[in-house]
């Protein structure tokens, strides 16, 4: 399997909801940095995304023009859902947030992803203004300090 089919089967079994299918696919020694506010390791992105979907049903990553250089595939991710369920953020004194039904917008992100062995290793996200996890929070109506 490519890289390029590596990550196309992530960000559909995350939009799908097959968070099995998504653990099988994500490398033990996973990191994840940009969206958050430091980088995280695979039990904390899992966390994340499953986070996400639960809150948003229809979350999309709506990624297209993908291209790939060797182990390393680059795709905007234009991120949308709506919020119809209870946002769970797996982060220490962050309470949750009800259902607001809020649809959500982000810009694009330009995102790297690099692969190894089969399996997503890396996720670098480029810091875009409105973005991140602080940006669905903002277009939910949620005032974080810093933000």
């Amino acid at each position: 399997m490519s890289a390029m089919d590596v990550v196309k089967e992530g960000l559909a079994a995350t939009e799908a909801g097959d968070f099995g299918k998504l653990d099988s696919l994500v490398a033990d020694d996973f990191s994840m940095s940009g969206p958050v506010p430091m980088p995280v390791g695979k039990r904390e992105f899992m966390g994340l995304m499953m986070a996400m979907v639960k809150a948003m049903p229809d979350w999309k990553f709506n990624a297209n023009d993908f291209k790939e250089n060797g182990d390393e595939v680059t795709v905007p991710l234009r991120i949308t859902g709506t919020h119809t369920g209870e946002l769970q953020l797996p982060m220490p004194g962050m309470p949750a947030i009800p259902a607001s039904g809020t649809k959500v917008s982000m810009p694009a992100e330009p995102s790297t992803f690099t692969v190894k062995n089969g399996k997503l290793a890396k996720l670098e996200v480029a810091s875009t203004e409105g973005g991140g996890v602080m940006g669905i929070l903002s277009q939910l109506g949620v005032n974080m300090p810093g933000m």
